[in-house]
């Protein structure tokens, strides 16, 4: 499976579009995280700990991109987009989201 930003794959040919494919994932607010977040605002620099976090939820939206486009059949997934998001839960809390979005292209 190939899985990539652009819309065309050097040398291949699409035979057929299979349709739009969308992946999300939802992350929880976690009170240490946050904490050490809101450090880090105060004193400056980076926040590895929500870094790794959407790197982790990068990758897990691209794994379900992956596995919703082998269901329709496709060989690859092209015009890929990854955004993020938040969703306020209450006044305490936020929910963290991660979704990818492409087009499942056969090839021949």
């Amino acid at each position: 499976m190939i899985l990539t930003t652009t819309d065309v794959i050097q040398g291949a040919i699409i035979q057929s579009y299979l349709g739009i494919v969308t992946a999300e994932v939802v992350y929880g607010s976690n009170f240490l995280r946050d904490f050490f977040a809101g450090l880090r605002d105060i004193i400056g620099g980076r926040t590895g700990s929500y870094e790794r976090l959407f790197e982790e939820g990068q990758h897990k939206a691209l794994a379900e991109l992956e596995q919703r486009a082998l269901r329709l059949g496709a060989d690859a997934v092209i015009g890929i987009e990854i955004d993020t998001g938040t969703i306020n839960v209450d006044q305490s809390g936020v929910l963290l989201l991660i979704t990818a979005t492409g087009t499942a292209v056969k090839m021949r």
